[in-house]
């Protein structure tokens, strides 16, 4: 009988202790939880080696309702120390206030993040950017997003109906909707399809 009251109260114990353990690391995940939404970057922290790649990579940021970017891939990687992921085969849309959109395409994007957001992408590779009706070929670029821009540092070809453009490196503004070819500028002109595309602007 003493042998039964001995098992009872000790398996009473254990399952307060069981109860006691699980709402300790309940709250503890809870904790974790919140800290994660208020920055969602560290979670990279919580993850395992083998958890830090994903397939089908999207990302996106999003300031008072409105979408100021996405960043879509087949797949990305992330380096944890470096606070750096590898994206493969990247397409970055970027939305301007007055509705334009800037369409950039890449072999591999290197994505380096701080405490907070994004701070800055470098682009690698068969770069095609599309902004404003012109096509913006180059091997490398960098987008700032403290700037709003776009720095391309290898010779860039920019190419429009009736309009072509080449220069050692080009900048483009997203914020104030400029584009700057720097060095080496060669330039050449269409007057038939600038006619007519002037001719349309025109008539709209």
């Amino acid at each position: 009988m003493r042998k039964t009251r001995r098992f009872l109260l000790l398996l009473v114990i254990f399952m307060g202790l069981g109860a006691v353990g699980y709402k300790v690391t309940e709250a503890i995940w809870i904790n974790k939880l919140r800290e994660i939404k208020r920055n969602p970057l560290q979670a990279l922290d919580y993850l395992p080696e083998t958890a830090l790649r994903i397939k089908d990579f999207r990302r996106a940021k999003v300031e008072d309702g409105r979408t100021v970017w996405e960043l879509l891939g087949d797949d990305a990687s992330f380096n944890k120390d470096q606070r750096e992921a590898v994206v493969t085969k990247p397409r970055f849309i970027y939305y301007d206030k007055e509705g334009q959109i800037a369409e950039a395409s890449a072999e591999t994007a290197h994505v380096y993040l701080n405490d907070k957001e994004l701070e800055k992408m470098q682009l690698e590779g068969g770069i095609e950017l599309s902004y404003k009706g012109y096509i913006l070929k180059t091997q490398e670029a960098t987008y700032l997003p403290a700037n709003e821009q776009i720095l391309m540092p290898q010779r860039t070809t920019m190419v429009g109906e009736g309009l072509r453009l080449e220069g050692s490196s080009m900048e483009v503004d997203l914020g104030d909707s400029k584009v700057r070819l720097l060095g080496n500028v060669r330039t050449k002109l269409e007057p038939e399809k600038l006619a007519k595309q002037k001719g349309r602007s025109g008539k709209s």
